[in-house]
Parts: structure tokens; C-alpha cells; sequence
């Protein structure tokens, strides 16, 4: 990933509609910190282009011919220095969601989101946080974490041992889909203890971002779906 201090954050908008690249396209380079590198019409000539041009992110339609955004997705983020992953689509639906960030997506926003809302996704995603569509957040929770907490006990990863209380209070507010300032209140810290504590859980989990170290918490059961459906 670039070091934001020298440059751009790096685009790739993959889309099989030339109006909605043109329309991303207009929206993002408008931005002084941004640049698009890469258009790409389906999943195939995504991976084709990016694996010769560089990016930071990719926005990533979900239902394209030859290869879908899912795939292409998990493709890309199978990669060693692999770029983060908006995933992106007109369907409010739980499935495309649960398989988005299964695929390892750090971020799922619908395509009638506001600009200035793709554009904060972006630089969010580009920093390391998680970002998904507000409305999908807790139904994403509630349908995710019985798939993720379905593997039997033998299969389930552990909690690694180097991980102090806190930072384990910290991955299940994480879990439960509070933001730094959510966690910052609820434990009585700055934001920016909390982004150290955040810092040290990803690193510890083996999480490439956010996302991934919820996926982590409920295959480790310290979270349960059911915690969930009273809020």
C-alpha cells in the first residue's frame, strides 16, 4: 500500500456498466487524494490489469459476466501484497454481504450510496478500517456469525495466549460493531488508546483489518449470534 504522505490513494473501479465507472470515475478523481489507475469490466480483466498496475483499493461490483466481484475478490485478497476490497451492489442482500467478506472484503457499500459516503468508505478502507453499508451492519452480525460459529471445536481457531484482557474486551465491542469512538466511551479511554489496543488485536489475530478480526472473534466463539439479536 502507498504511503499516503506521497501520494494518492490508488482506485480501481471494477464495474461491467461503462456509465457507473464514469460515474465513480468523475466522483474520485474530484479528490485531491485520490486517483483512479484502473477500469475493468469484469472479474478476469481486474486481475489481469492489477496484477500490472498497482492500487490500494478496489471497488468491486458484485455480478459481472466471466467473473463475478465474489471470486475476483478472493482471488485478489489470496495475493501477497494484495489490495483492500470495496465491494459493491445495488442488492441489500445478507448473502452478497456474508459472501463479500468471506471472500475477504474489507469494506460493502451499496452503489446508491451518497459520494461523499464512497468517498469516506474509501479513505476509511485505505486506513485500515472496516466499512459496511449502515443498514446491513447488525443484519450482517446476525447472519454471519452462526456460518462463522458453526465449525466444530476441533476445528475452531483459539484466542491467542498474548492477548491481555483488555485487547480482548476491545475485539468483542469490535465484534459488536462499535466504532473507535463507541469503544473510546464505553471503556473510558481516548480514541487513540483505543486505536493502539485495535492495532495490537489485528496484529495478534493475524487480521489483515477490521473485518477480518470479527470474522476471527466469532470463530473463536468469544462472541455468539445470539448476543446480538436483542439490539
Amino acid at each position: 500500500m502507498s504511503d499516503a504522505t506521497t501520494g494518492p490513494i490508488r482506485i480501481a473501479i471494477v464495474d461491467d456498466q461503462q456509465l457507473v465507472r464514469a460515474g465513480f470515475r468523475m466522483v474520485i478523481d474530484s479528490q485531491p487524494d485520490m486517483s483512479v489507475e484502473v477500469e475493468a469490466s469484469d472479474g478476469e480483466q481486474a486481475l489481469r490489469e492489477l496484477a500490472r498496475v498497482p492500487v490500494d483499493v478496489v471497488l468491486m461490483d458484485v455480478q459481472m459476466p466471466n467473473l463475478d466481484g465474489i471470486e475476483a475478490t478472493r482471488r485478489l485478497t489470496a495475493l501477497e501484497h494484495s489490495p483492500k476490497v470495496v465491494v459493491l451492489t445495488t442488492f441489500d442482500n445478507d448473502e452478497y454481504v456474508v459472501a463479500a467478506i468471506s471472500a475477504g472484503a474489507s469494506g460493502f457499500l451499496l452503489k446508491d450510496a451518497q459520494p461523499e459516503d464512497l468517498l469516506a468508505a474509501l479513505r476509511t478502507v485505505y486506513r485500515g478500517d472496516a466499512v459496511i453499508a449502515a443498514r446491513s451492519t447488525r443484519r450482517l452480525l446476525q447472519h454471519v456469525g452462526p456460518m462463522l460459529a458453526g465449525a466444530s471445536t476441533v476445528d475452531r481457531p483459539q484466542l491467542p495466549d498474548d492477548l491481555t484482557p483488555r485487547e480482548v474486551e476491545v475485539l468483542e465491542a469490535m465484534a459488536h460493531g462499535l466504532s473507535n469512538t463507541e469503544i473510546a466511551e464505553k471503556f473510558f479511554v481516548s480514541e487513540a488508546t483505543v486505536k493502539t489496543h485495535v492495532g495490537r488485536v489485528l496484529a495478534k489475530t493475524g487480521s489483515r483489518d477490521r473485518v477480518q478480526a470479527v470474522v476471527f472473534a466469532y470463530q473463536t466463539g468469544l462472541v455468539q449470534p445470539e448476543d446480538l439479536l436483542g439490539g
